[in-house]
């Protein structure tokens, strides 16, 4: 049976872990809580004392932040990123000085923001912070274990010494490739156009001309964390609209993949110039300091609004 913390007790570690300033509910909070205890106290109840003191070792404060973030509270994931990317980058350089493992800690940043699944619930590697180590010490274990298994990865595919590597078999050619192809270019111009002028700027900025987060938020006054927030809706709401229309199309899910995979792997020639520049004339109108130089990096978008990170592109 798992342990159960009584009001009292919930209430007491929630004003100690000040966990109102991120507006966690008590209940969520009673429920990281036991969700902690449950993991200490493997398949057994505790006594009351031996709860009370584990909870009492618990970095609580960090626990609410975590909590807030992964119930997607704005305020506390700003604070996130200003206080934790620091650690992050600094744990990165430290296990790979070549730069390769900051990617891996761009990568995170998805995976701990969380997405919304078909039932509603909110999917955040957040909630499997326990508050036993500090949040730092547990995104560098993260960290770590990514790193570690990015390099099994790597080395279950590399050959075998004085091996030489078999050829792939070549699928037979999809006769139905080009007509995908053109269903999911035209699909990604309408969900473009549809987008709001100052989500079309964002995409601008930081995908045509190539500005980090903090160089697009300047521009657009807004904070970098607010414009990654922004960002990933708007990836989002190209992909809705773009699978609503490919439905639309009578395409089923494997067809709609399909075409997905087909752009990722030549996205042909697509106006992102024309599509970014005429939706979003008038917010660019307000941000005369901006020197935009496009190029063709649609492909990025829609992999992006596919769910598969840009390595590298968690840029400061």
């Amino acid at each position: 049976m798992p342990p159960r913390i009584d009001d009292a007790l919930a209430g007491r570690l929630y004003h100690q872990a000040n966990a109102d300033r991120w507006d966690v509910p008590l209940e969520h909070f009673a429920a990281a809580l036991e969700a902690s205890a449950a993991k200490a106290f493997t398949g057994r109840a505790p006594p009351a004392r031996d709860l009370e003191r584990y909870l009492g070792t618990l970095r609580l404060e960090e626990l609410a932040l975590a909590c807030a973030c992964a119930a997607g509270n704005n305020t506390a994931w700003d604070h996130f990123v200003l206080e934790y990317r620091p650690v992050l980058y600094r744990a990165a350089d430290a296990m790979d000085p070549s730069g390769g493992a900051r990617e891996l800690a761009d990568s995170l940043y998805a995976d701990l923001f969380g997405l919304t699944a078909d039932d509603g619930e909110r999917r955040s590697l957040f909630r499997y912070f326990h508050g036993r180590s500090s949040l730092a010490t547990w995104l560098r274990a993260v960290l770590a274990q990514r790193l570690v298994d990015r390099a099994r990865g790597r080395a279950r595919t590399a050959p075998l010494p004085d091996e030489e590597p078999v050829a792939p078999a070549q699928p037979a050619p999809d006769p139905d490739r080009d007509r995908y192809v053109a269903l999911i270019q035209a699909a990604f111009r309408d969900a473009l156009q549809r987008l709001d002028p100052r989500d079309r700027l964002r995409l601008l900025y930081y995908y045509a001309q190539g500005l980090t987060l903090a160089q697009t938020g300047r521009l657009l006054r807004e904070h970098e964390a607010s414009v990654s927030r922004h960002l990933s809706a708007a990836r989002k709401t190209i992909r809705r609209d773009v699978e609503r229309q490919l439905r639309d199309a009578a395409l089923d899910s494997d067809e709609i993949e399909r075409c997905f995979a087909y752009v990722a792997d030549d996205p042909g020639t697509l106006d992102l110039d024309g599509l970014l520049r005429d939706g979003s004339a008038a917010a660019a109108a307000r941000n005369p300091a901006a020197d935009v130089q496009i190029k063709n990096s649609a492909d990025e978008i829609l992999q992006s609004a596919r769910g598969e990170p840009r390595s590298g592109r968690m840029r400061r």
